[in-house]
Order: structure tokens, then C-alpha cells, then sequence
């Protein structure tokens, strides 16, 4: 059940993403575009239509919001690739977008991707403008200088540091990095239903640890064909990561403690959130 879903959210999500980018003028910039929202998991739109439904909002009211999430994503992914960030040639066993073209399209395709996820949060369909304002301020905020970007420049900082991170530091790091944005995403269903949103705070924080936990495990014992991405990097530059501090099974121990905090997040919710915890559990199984 969990895998077709995804697979069919995959699906619904790049159809989304094609039709918006397809909808700029033609040029080498959409084109880069394009290429920019291929593939991948697709977890944040999973998640943002997975929690909408807890709250009986249907799959296409809620479209809008995973695909400005995966939008926002892509482009975060685009700019850390490139030379002045993270320097990787390899994302989604693809070349990435600066190798594909050149530095400037890269830096001006994830521009135009990061303002797409708010031309798309603007859509009627997600209900009354003081839910898609709610929207759009929670994504500025997960997105920008107290969540994603911030991660990312503590990322940068960790590459100069005098001593490598300790395990507070780094938790700090990926709680920006990695988990505001899945914190958007599993509060988003809530904001378009107008609920209280705050009921899946605790499941979005277990979940996003969780995941960065994974990617760091799978840095060290995944397969570069599965993951489509370049392994080892944080170790050939010396970073601290949660399997230097904790080693491989503490890692693994702490991320399925991880799954377990939220797996019990989800109990007010009932049966409805069976998806959700699959979800989880997924996170610590996956192979990229």
C-alpha cells in the first residue's frame, strides 16, 4: 500500500512541477528548470498530501502546496551543488544543473524555481487567503535564514571549523538543513484545513532527525548507483556527522528510536495515520 502511494504521489507531483514550469517561455532557463524537478522521492509532497488527508482534504485542494514544497526543494538542491556551496557533479544520477550548463543558469534556474513554490502557494485552491498567506509565511520561515539556508551556512561553517561539530551542533545544523522543511510539510495539511497545526510538531521533528540520520548512514554504506548521488564526502572533508560521533549502529539505534517518537506522535490521529507512520519507517529503510 505505502509504495504505491508514493508511486502515485511521484507521479502526481512531477506532472504538477512539469505543467508549471512548462507554463514560462521557452527558453535555456526552463529547460534547466526542467531538468531541475526530475525524479527523486518526493517525501515533502508526500507528506504534505498525506497530512492534509488526515484532515479530509482531497489529494488536488492540497497539489498546490507539494509541489511548491518540491519546488522550494529542488532549487535548495540545485544551489548546494554547485562550486560555491557543496561542489557535487552527481545528483539523481544525473549530472547537476552547473555541469549540465553552466554556473549562471544553475544559479538563475534555482531563482526561478524558489519563486515558483510561492507563485504555486498563491493558487485558489488551497482555500481562503489567510491559509495560503499562513502558507507562505511558514515556508519564508522554514525555508530562509531561521531554517533551510540557515542549516546550509552552519553546513558551510562546519567545513572551516577549528574542532568538528559536536552531536548539539549538528543537530542544530539538520534541524534547519533538513528538518524545517519537513516541518512545513507535515504541518501543511492542517494550515490548508485550518486546524491547529501544531499536533504534528512532534511527529515532523522525530521525522526529519530521522532522515538526516539515514542520509548520513547511507553516505557511509549506500550504493552510488542506488543513491544517484556522490558517497563518502563528508568524511574525505572531515565533518562531523552523526556516524563519527555515534558510530554506525549508534546511528542506526538513535534513528530508530527516532521512527519510534514518531510513530507515537501519530496515536491522537488513529488508523487515519497509518500512511504516515509507513512513512517513517520508510525513512530508515530506504536505499536513496
Amino acid at each position: 500500500m505505502f509504495n504505491e502511494r508514493l508511486a502515485r504521489v511521484q507521479g502526481i507531483v512531477q506532472t504538477a512541477l512539469d505543467a508549471q514550469v512548462a507554463s514560462y517561455p521557452p527558453s535555456q532557463l526552463r529547460d534547466a528548470m526542467h531538468y531541475a524537478v526530475q525524479g527523486g522521492k518526493r517525501l515533502r509532497g508526500f507528506l504534505v498530501l498525506e497530512t492534509a488527508a488526515l484532515f479530509d482534504i482531497p489529494t488536488q485542494q492540497a497539489l498546490p502546496a507539494a509541489t511548491a514544497v518540491e519546488a522550494l526543494h529542488a532549487y535548495s538542491l540545485v544551489h548546494d551543488d554547485m562550486p560555491c556551496m557543496d561542489n557535487d557533479d552527481l545528483r539523481r544520477g544525473m549530472p547537476t544543473v552547473h555541469v549540465q550548463w553552466d554556473e549562471a543558469t544553475a544559479t538563475l534556474a534555482g531563482d526561478a524555481l524558489h519563486t515558483m513554490a510561492f507563485e504555486l502557494l498563491s493558487h485558489a485552491e488551497l482555500g481562503a487567503p489567510e491559509r495560503r498567506i499562513a502558507l507562505v509565511a511558514g515556508l519564508a520561515h522554514a525555508s530562509g535564514a531561521a531554517g533551510m539556508v540557515y542549516g546550509q551556512a552552519l553546513d558551510i561553517a562546519a567545513e572551516t571549523a577549528r574542532t568538528p561539530f559536536n552531536i548539539a551542533q549538528i543537530i542544530q545544523m539538520q534541524n534547519g538543513k533538513t528538518g524545517a522543511l519537513i516541518g512545513f510539510a507535515a504541518e501543511a495539511g492542517a494550515v490548508i484545513a485550518g486546524e491547529d497545526p501544531r499536533g504534528m510538531r512532534r511527529y515532523a521533528a522525530a521525522l526529519g532527525l530521522a532522515f538526516q540520520i539515514a542520509d548520513d548512514i547511507l553516505d557511509v554504506e549506500g550504493d552510488e548507483a542506488q543513491t544517484g548521488k556522490r558517497l563518502n564526502k563528508d568524511a574525505q572533508a572531515g565533518k562531523a556527522t552523526f556516524v563519527s560521533l555515534l558510530g554506525l549502529e549508534g546511528a542506526k539505534n538513535r534513528a530508530a528510536e527516532l521512527v519510534a517518537e514518531a510513530e507515537a506522535a501519530l496515536a491522537p490521529y488513529g488508523p487515519k495515520a497509518d500512511i504516515l507512520r509507513e512513512l517513517a519507517q520508510f525513512t530508515i529503510a530506504r536505499k536513496h
